[in-house]
């Protein structure tokens, strides 16, 4: 269980990542460095929940801001525990893991062999020095009867616009088994400008110019992981985490930036951006971005009332619509039909729905219900989600239809609540619903309606969602066998601490009855 120790079956396993897995598995010539300043001030994280573990992340970096964190160009070995109680008292196991740094010293390790659905804590050190305790809950063992599943879903968290307060109200949520983290993690532009400002609050700055080279990456990660909210979610409960475009740069789809760069080019700083989000994130070894390009649609499975379906909606998208004249690496028209998740990923979803599990819960990004935008001021398609890709969408309505049971659909990407369903019949708004969809507004980052907060008078011609709302936040399901209960929390301001957070609403999908109900 240490950070890179594989044994044949696992290596096999890994295909074309085997190479690789197994050169980082050799131990290297390992440094003693003496820490003058604490080493995990990035804190620490777990991430996705397995019946017998989980995965347990740090990196050190004791001068966070300087080059390279403070640390040699060295490889250095710190030790790991996991305890049955907070007090450590209960070990149940321990190692050592390596941190490289040919991975900004960051460490993944994957914790096997521990009991089902329950509760440990975990931390580090490193030259005598301790990091944080984090807590992280096991998964339900394999088809196994579970009464409750509580997990949050949430993203968009411009560092600009706006305090991580809701992380710290999710780092007090009762009992979360996982968060969910559908993406926009970091934001990849320059400091904003003083027009911005007008525009909407800016309550800090990036502290670089538009990001492309894996330092830079580096450093914007460092700049939002040192906000203590984040910190404590992390170390709270599990995250399950994917990306969206921020991560890398706005609007991008497979190849393709939203400007003109040609693709080989554009390729170079999409490997350094995934290679930053590997190393910031408590994901497995099997996400790895070998060759550049992660694989990180995964299921997890949650005894035998859910099963998470997080599904990447970037990598393998078809050149996007052009949103408006003289955008770069678009098209006006497709000569063939459109794809948002990519031949070999549909299939793989279609694989993995089943009536094994009592719900089923797709991680997606972007608005998938469609959306008639009339009714708003500024103009706009909203060609960068599930609109701009219609025959995927209806190829997703038909495999919820022929294999799907009890499907929710959960993601975020628009800063705002979309409550409502998905119509089953292509442009028909008031076709029966095809499935529930809770889009989640944002932790921090602004929308660009230009509405004060509140209702949306774009509601008013569409019938098919049952609130669109304007305000930081996030989501919480609540699961059981008969109900899957969501709850919109709110807080009530993000550019000053100390925002208080309550409860917008609350919806309620039936089993068997594919919509969302206002409670």
């Amino acid at each position: 269980m240490t950070g890179f120790a594989f044994d044949r079956r696992t290596l096999l396993r890994a295909g074309g990542h085997a190479a690789l897995f197994a050169a980082l598995a050799r131990t290297p010539a390992l440094a003693a460095p003496k820490f003058l300043d604490d080493p995990f001030a990035l804190g620490v994280a777990s991430g996705d929940p397995a019946p017998d573990g989980f995965v347990i992340w740090t990196r050190l970096a004791p001068k966070p801001f300087e080059p390279h964190g403070g640390m040699a160009a060295e490889a250095v070995q710190l030790g790991w525990e996991v305890a049955e109680d907070d007090a450590f008292r209960r070990i149940v196991c321990a190692g050592k893991a390596l941190a490289r740094p040919e991975l900004a010293h960051s460490v993944h390790v994957e914790i096997a062999g521990l009991s089902s659905h329950r509760r440990y804590w975990y931390r580090f050190v490193v030259d005598g020095i301790r990091s944080d305790t984090g807590t992280v809950r096991t998964a339900p063992a394999a088809g196994a009867a579970l009464d409750r599943l509580r997990i949050a879903v949430a993203g968009c968290q411009h560092y600009e616009r706006g305090l991580f307060t809701a992380w710290r109200h999710i780092s007090r949520e009762a009992d979360l088994d996982a968060v969910y983290h559908y993406g926009d993690y970091i934001y990849e532009g320059k400091p904003a400008s003083a027009a911005a400002a007008t525009k909407a609050p800016l309550v800090r700055h990036h502290d670089s110019d538009e990001i492309y080279s894996l330092d830079d990456y580096r450093r914007r990660y460092t700049l939002y992981k040192v906000d203590p909210d984040l910190r404590a979610a992390h170390a709270t409960a599990a995250f399950v985490s994917s990306f969206d475009d921020h991560e890398v740069e706005n609007d991008w789809s497979g190849d393709l930036d939203a400007s003109s760069t040609p693709p080989e080019i554009f390729l170079l700083r999409r490997a350094a951006a995934m290679q930053a989000w590997y190393e910031h994130s408590p994901v497995r070894m099997r996400q790895f971005p070998y060759g550049g390009a992660p694989q990180t649609y995964r299921r997890l499975d949650f005894g035998r009332l859910m099963r998470l379906h997080v599904l990447d909606k970037r990598s393998y998208r078809s050149i996007r619509l052009c949103e408006k004249p003289g955008d770069g690496n678009c098209v006006d028209t497709r000569d063939a039909p459109d794809t948002m998740l990519g031949d070999a990923q549909e299939r793989w979803l279609g694989d993995g729905l089943t009536s094994a599990f009592d719900w089923n819960l797709l991680g997606l990004g972007g608005l998938v219900m469609p959306f008639d935008r009339s009714a708003q001021k500024v103009p706009s398609n909203g060609y960068d989600n599930w609109t701009g890709y219609p025959d995927a969408r209806e190829r997703l309505i038909k495999m919820i239809g022929e294999r799907g049971k009890n499907v929710v659909i959960t993601g975020g990407d628009s800063h705002m609540f979309f409550i409502g369903n998905v119509p089953s019949r292509r442009g028909d708004l008031e076709s029966p619903p095809a499935a529930p969809e809770f889009h989640a507004t944002s932790i921090s980052s602004s929308s660009s309606n230009g509405l004060p907060i509140g209702p949306d008078p774009r509601k008013a011609t569409n019938p098919h969602i049952s609130m669109i709302h304007d305000q930081r936040g996030y989501l919480v399901f609540d699961v059981a066998p008969k109900a899957c209960n969501v709850d919109l929390r709110v807080v009530d301001q993000v550019f000053t601490p100390g925002g208080n957070v309550s409860t917008l609403a609350r919806y309620v999908v039936e089993p068997g009855r594919p919509e969302a109900i206002r409670a």
